[in-house]
């Protein structure tokens, strides 16, 4: 209680007020709620509380991992680990986090003699389990955090082979900004009963965040993206983009627009991703250019913009970029740049939510008329038909060539 006082913990969020009494009474939960309401401390407060009402003397010999958090990216696995440190600051509770990208030696030693709490991407984990740094045998606690994520990213097979490592007898918990049908599917195959707890409409968005959608010209998106970086003093801004090309490339074009920019994506090492996180935070760049694998996990305290450069092949990565912003009951502005050929992502994502999103035209960035024309319908409108008159015209040319000669 006095950490959570240290860390300005006066009340509960909703998520966290629903789903503690549940955790502390030994039930199955899957829970949902909008990313950025508190569900690292939702699960991770009374998992603590638990531990230390059952304390287990560790063994210098020891490889038993107690409670076992499992999430789908790097920086997500480094969040959860910063805030259950915290949270356990004074306790006897050991914390260690593990995940790819990063010496598998220094995690060895701080695996040494087991540990209360685990965090860890699935494949790292994997290939600390081939190297008996660790058993599970006796964990009493599985959460899956952004299970939804993880099966976005395929980790399925690695979850099955982890979940067979399991004792059958242990309290699991899963959480998710979204719920999908294949997620309660594997909730109902791993939990027993479980509870489910829903605080807010599922693939729903925060209150807190406006959303607004610019048309324009694909090729005068980067253009738009500095005008509103200038125009509207933006000092710190997340960009999303579709690919990792895309992302060093519009850094390197805000750069020479004179904006401080860095990439992030999963072309560059962990190192370099942490640095480009911390000096974001830090405010010695203005502007992060992120591809989806930082689209969960990053919490950056009074985030105010988001821009989805491109928008996202998958709606429900939408609600996850948008949740980086109007964190905590903030404030935060959502921007969509949005081209002419990519009215049907938009669409996917107004289905999504069931509401339409506010679009507007800015002045001198309009987008021109021939922008207007679908670039795919061409394409469906030639057939075989149309490329047999295109050949049959090449060959009536080349015979006329060869009569002149």
């Amino acid at each position: 209680m006095q950490n959570l006082a240290d860390l300005n913990y006066t009340s509960p969020t909703p998520i966290q007020e629903k789903a503690i009494p549940f955790v502390l009474d030994g039930k199955d939960i899957l829970a949902g709620a909008q990313t950025g309401t508190g569900k690292t401390a939702a699960f991770g407060l009374p998992l603590i509380q638990k531990l230390l009402d059952v304390p287990k003397p560790r063994e210098a010999d020891s490889k038993v991992i107690r409670s076992l958090i499992l999430t789908p990216t790097r920086e997500l696995a480094q969040q959860v680990f910063d805030s259950l440190v915290q949270y356990t600051q004074s306790t006897e509770l050991k914390v260690v986090v593990a995940y790819g990208g990063t010496s598998i030696g220094v995690q060895t030693k701080n695996l040494r003699g087991g540990a209360d709490i685990l965090v860890a991407t699935p494949g790292r984990l994997l290939d600390h389990q081939h190297t008996r740094n660790l058993t599970l045998a006796e964990c009493e606690y599985l959460v899956l955090d952004e299970a939804d994520r993880m099966l976005d990213m395929g980790f399925m097979p690695d979850l099955n082979r982890i979940l067979k490592r399991l004792p059958k007898q242990r309290q699991n918990m899963m959480f998710s900004a979204t719920f999908e049908q294949r997620i309660k599917a594997l909730a109902h195959r791993i939990m027993e009963q479980p509870v489910e707890v829903q605080v807010t409409p599922a693939n729903s968005t925060a209150d807190t965040v406006k959303q607004m959608v610019y048309p324009v010209d694909k090729k005068r998106k980067h253009e738009l993206l500095a005008y509103l970086i200038g125009s509207r003093n933006w000092q710190q801004v997340l960009v999303f983009t579709k690919t990792k090309q895309g992302s060093d490339a519009l850094a390197k074009e805000l750069k020479l627009d004179g904006i401080k920019a860095v990439s992030i994506n999963g072309d560059k090492s962990q190192g370099a991703r942490q640095k480009a996180l911390d000096d974001f935070k830090s405010g010695a760049v203005r502007a992060l250019i992120a591809t989806d694998v930082a689209a969960r996990g990053l919490d950056i305290q009074q985030l105010e913009q988001v821009v989805n450069y491109d928008l996202p092949y998958k709606a429900e990565d939408y609600i996850h970029r948008i949740g980086r912003t109007g964190r905590a009951g903030k404030a935060g502005l959502a921007v969509s740049l949005m081209s002419q050929d990519e009215q049907y992502l938009l669409e996917a994502i107004e289905r999504l939510l069931d509401s339409r999103l506010p679009q507007e035209w800015l002045a001198g960035f309009e987008p021109s008329p021939e922008s207007e024309i679908e670039p795919d319908r061409a394409p469906r409108r030639r057939g075989r038909g149309a490329d047999k008159r295109k050949m049959k015209a090449k060959l009536k040319i080349h015979a006329g060539r060869g009569k002149k000669r």
